[in-house]
């Protein structure tokens, strides 16, 4: 059986996530107390054949302080057997707020309390601290779109075989800022660019000219190669650790060209080498405004 608790931060997609899981066949009770979690598994002895074999429960600050049931909760699990990830999404303050005066929702927290939303994020962050700690997979979606938040929450959690680490090469462009949950950061701004050569501006890394070009100088070839020693010595020190996910960004001014090359040569040299890969382009698609 695989079990997934979904938590995070309000306002930082967990509804998409949990759309996500259930399009590739998970069982998800949303809000559900912590303290029910124990007597919500008990349900299940003695009725797997009738029993959903993936289950992904939603408990984040609704539930105010029975929050911290959660981990006596799981504990308790374990104790019966059960194996359990935490995916945690997170999101920048200001994206959130921005969301929340879209949707015109009050924040769970927002009280007589924490009257601001900026005294209901700071109290959030402080409950959902503990959850963030022991997090398993921790998905940043300040910038990402829903389709780009569905696409990872698949990646990883779609097979049901247990599954090496999961690596993700994901490409951005340093002008609209660095992925928070990146483990391993690249810049490669200080290569050519392509976005300077007639016929190249208006293609992207995915495009093989681009790549032709990149890869063409030989400090490029030097620079994949050494992320590739890097990435060889490390990736097995981080499983060996136990962690079971692995972002690794490369970035360059806009997120389109260089970056897109790199992430997408590392990507396909993790592959062959049968690592569990998922390759993300966050700003490939951005355009620019005056």
């Amino acid at each position: 059986m695989r079990f997934v608790v979904v938590t995070g931060m309000s306002g930082a997609g967990k509804s998409q996530a949990v759309n996500a899981l259930e399009d590739i066949g998970y069982y998800c009770v949303d809000n559900m107390p912590p303290k029910l979690l124990v007597h919500f598994f008990q349900l299940r002895q003695g009725q797997e054949g009738q029993f959903p074999e993936k289950i992904a429960i939603v408990v984040d600050s609704r539930g105010g302080k029975m929050f911290s049931d959660l981990f006596r909760g799981l504990e308790q699990l374990k104790e019966m057997g059960y194996a359990y990830s935490i995916l945690y999404l997170d999101a920048r303050d200001d994206v959130i707020v921005t969301r929340y005066k879209e949707t015109r929702r009050k924040h769970p927290l927002l009280d007589e309390d924490h009257p601001s939303m900026q005294d209901a994020l700071a109290e959030e962050r402080t409950l959902l601290r503990p959850a963030l700690d022991q997090a398993d997979y921790v998905i940043d979606t300040s910038l990402l779109s829903t389709a780009q938040l569905k696409e990872q929450v698949v990646a990883l959690f779609l097979k049901e075989q247990k599954e090496k680490m999961l690596i993700t090469c994901t490409s951005f462009g340093f002008k609209y800022g660095i992925p928070s949950d990146a483990d391993l950061v690249f810049d490669v701004r200080c290569l050519p660019n392509p976005f300077y050569v007639p016929g190249l501006k208006n293609k992207t890394g995915l495009d093989q000219e681009v790549r032709d070009y990149v890869f063409s100088h030989a400090e490029a070839q030097q620079l994949y190669q050494k992320i590739q020693d890097l990435l060889n010595f490390t990736i097995p020190l981080y499983e060996k650790e136990g962690k079971r996910q692995l972002v690794v960004a490369f970035g360059c001014t806009g997120g389109k060209h260089r970056s897109v090359s790199f992430a997408w040569r590392v990507a396909q040299a993790l592959q062959a080498d049968k690592e569990n890969v998922f390759v993300s382009h966050r700003d490939i698609r951005k355009v620019k405004t005056i």
